[in-house]
């Protein structure tokens, strides 16, 4: 019983912040657009920060209206979650860490509290103290909703540095005409090899390439599955039209290879990209002088 009546205080209470909130939704909304989170953001144009100031106003009346004042995915905060991402992303570029931002949400809460408090000023003191941990849950749970969009940003950010990064770190090279390589360094992963077999496979298109050289010199150590993705490059480059070569097998990977038992009879093999590249153009009917064997001075 005792709970059931503490439920519905709740409710009340919850409620009744909401229609406070939108009763003074204006004023709020100027008052916020002075605090630290709008002002510098919308520095061009106050009128935006308010504007901005109110949505979120609208927002927690929504949510304490529905009860959720402590749920951080209450359908209230769905409208302004992208606003919000936009102005975090926006604080955190000028150098705000996160703990600053979620100050400067908490920030937020005396000038909503000091306007519901004189609304109430009237009332009993339950009722006002009820309000009051109604809303500081309220800008607690806003808080959090903020924090989360940002460690989301944050990540998002992550992954599109660490896909360029993982472009960067796959060229693909055009060494004659109809013929490209891949040189590859580091260690192969699922992600990277997908990001090499797409380059590579556009490069075959664009440049119209007969041969595609994968070389692996700068690769440390080969295993069951990096095999299994230099294959499957291998096969959709033959698919594409262009016959795959991997070169720059040292004989510590080789002896690796043969342990594994990993067939590959059907891939041909060259021990350097020269050699490689040398095979390639031999294959179109290019024949390669060395210079410095056959000049007047060679012996």
């Amino acid at each position: 019983m005792a709970d059931h009546q503490a439920t519905e205080q709740r409710e009340s209470s919850a409620r009744e912040v909401g229609d406070l909130l939108r009763a003074r939704r204006e004023q709020i909304a100027h008052r916020w657009a002075d605090e630290s989170l709008f002002r510098t953001v919308f520095t061009l144009s106050r009128d935006e920060a308010v504007e901005a100031a109110r949505a979120v106003v609208e927002a927690l009346a929504a949510v304490a209206a529905a009860g959720r004042v402590e749920d951080l995915g209450a359908a209230g905060f769905a409208t302004v979650r992208d606003q919000l991402g936009r102005m975090a992303a926006s604080r955190a570029r000028t150098g705000a860490t996160s703990a600053q931002i979620a100050d400067e949400v908490a920030a937020l809460h005396p000038a909503a509290a000091d306007l519901l408090r004189a609304d109430l000023a009237d009332g009993s003191r339950d009722r006002a103290e009820a309000c009051a941990v109604t809303l500081t849950a309220l800008v607690g749970t806003l808080r959090l909703v903020v924090l989360e969009t940002v460690l989301s940003a944050g990540q998002e950010l992550i992954d599109r540095q660490r896909l360029q990064l993982l472009e960067v770190a796959t060229p693909v090279i055009k060494l004659w005409t109809g013929v490209v390589a891949v040189p590859l360094i580091g260690t192969l992963d699922s992600a990277r090899s997908q990001v090499v077999m797409e380059n590579l496979l556009d490069a075959v298109v664009s440049q119209q390439a007969r041969f595609a050289i994968l070389d692996i010199t700068g690769v440390p150590a080969v295993d069951s599955l990096v095999a299994q993705h230099l294959m499957k490059t291998v096969a959709a480059a033959r698919l594409m039209g262009a016959e795959c070569v991997v070169s720059g097998i040292r004989p510590a990977i080789a002896q690796t290879i043969v342990h594994l038992g990993i067939d590959l009879g059907s891939v041909v093999t060259r021990a350097s990209l020269a050699d490689a590249l040398a095979y390639a153009l031999h294959r179109q009917g290019i024949t390669i002088v060395d210079q410095d064997r056959s000049g007047p001075g060679a012996r």
